[in-house]
């Protein structure tokens, strides 16, 4: 594709039109609508769950 541009502004628009998304296509806002986050999940959640989770695979490993 590249070979067949004529110049450089040839080979811009073969990538533009290459990488477009599908035609019909919505484009998201620019901030994605929602913050991302971890399902809403703060730090100290997110800690207590992993020490649920550690506690759970010792327990089923039989390490207690």
């Amino acid at each position: 594709m590249d070979m067949a541009a004529e110049d450089d502004a040839a080979r811009a628009r073969n990538r533009a039109q290459l990488y477009a998304p599908p035609k019909g296509m919505r484009r998201r806002p620019a901030g994605g609508g929602r913050p991302r986050g971890a399902a809403g999940v703060d730090a100290s959640q997110a800690r207590a769950l992993m020490s649920q989770a550690a506690a759970e695979d010792a327990r089923l490993q039989g390490r207690r």
